[in-house]
């Protein structure tokens, strides 16, 4: 695709974008295009006159994705500050931009004395992306306090989707591909911010404790199976620190697997793959991926 078959955009639109320092595990190839709308007209405008063959993807803050290293076709959609603004509706009810990260959220409803949302605090990424996999952490997931959201389609049209039609399961939406989020309404309590307060801290001393944060990572790996946790079957089946080129298994998390340096993408899925192959066979239980894989090999 040149850019004179690419639509006017008001945003920033780049060929050959290399994603690898946009996601958390420093890794991949590049995405063909990589659009940052101006706004919600300028990303609704852009779906609507892109040829409808052109695959489109979200892009949030990187943090659960794999990018294979024949980089992404198509167009890549990244949502940045236009999209992070937090408007709050009333006593206990936030509408978020599908650009928010999950600390911003979590600290303006605190501000405001919304309780019930503080587990956004422990979820490395952002609106966008927490409400199509229906992220969770501690206990929570997005399904107990989301409300709607508000989606653009592939085809331009925008829609909002009430929680029933999300249809969520564990880390699962009903939201179709190509779907970018562009704000979502969430529902709390009201609380005590000093308690709220209290709560967010307690999670994050926990995930400072717990997981490799300071390293290059991609959170949480594979899905915890009904009855078991994912990371106490790695270290079951002899994985804890196991190792391909520059591609690790956490010693720290079992179900996380870590970048020390120069690890490629597909070392990294390579190393997740003999993971569930050891997994299955010392337990037979097969691990699902958490993490989502994108691109060409």
């Amino acid at each position: 695709m040149s850019v004179a078959t690419m639509p006017a955009v008001r945003g920033k639109l780049t060929p050959n974008a290399p994603l690898a320092p946009l996601v958390w595990f420093k890794s991949g190839g590049s995405a063909e295009w990589l659009f940052e709308p101006a706004d919600e007209q300028d990303l609704t405008d852009f779906l609507r006159c892109l040829d409808p063959d052109v695959p489109v993807m979200a892009l949030g803050l990187g943090s659960n994705l794999i990018v294979r290293d024949g980089g992404v076709r198509g167009v890549v959609v990244r949502l940045g500050k236009p999209f992070a603004k937090i408007e709050q509706l009333d006593e206990t009810t936030v509408r978020c931009g599908g650009g928010a990260t999950g600390i911003l959220v979590s600290s303006t409803v605190r501000d405001k004395g919304i309780a019930g949302l503080e587990f956004l605090r422990g979820i490395p990424g952002t609106v966008g992306g927490f409400v199509r996999m229906n992220g969770g952490a501690y206990g929570r997931e997005v399904c107990d306090i989301l409300v709607s959201a508000r989606v653009a389609l592939r085809s331009g049209e925008v829609e909002e989707w009430p929680l029933d039609k999300l249809g969520y399961t564990y880390r699962h939406s009903a939201l179709p591909g190509g779907a970018i989020v562009i704000d979502a309404v969430f529902r709390g309590q009201p609380g005590d911010p000093e308690a709220i307060g209290a709560e967010m801290d307690a999670i994050a001393r926990a995930r400072e404790e717990s997981q490799p944060l300071r390293s290059r990572t991609g959170g949480s790996t594979f899905k915890n199976p009904p009855g078991h946790k994912a990371w106490a079957l790695v270290d079951a089946a002899g994985c804890r620190g196991f190792r391909i080129g520059d591609a690790q298994v956490s010693e720290k998390h079992c179900n996380f697997l870590l970048n020390l340096g120069s690890a490629t993408s597909a070392e990294i899925e390579e190393l997740g793959e003999e993971v569930r192959r050891r997994v299955e066979a010392k337990t037979h239980i097969t691990l699902e991926w958490e993490i989502q894989r994108v691109g060409k090999e």
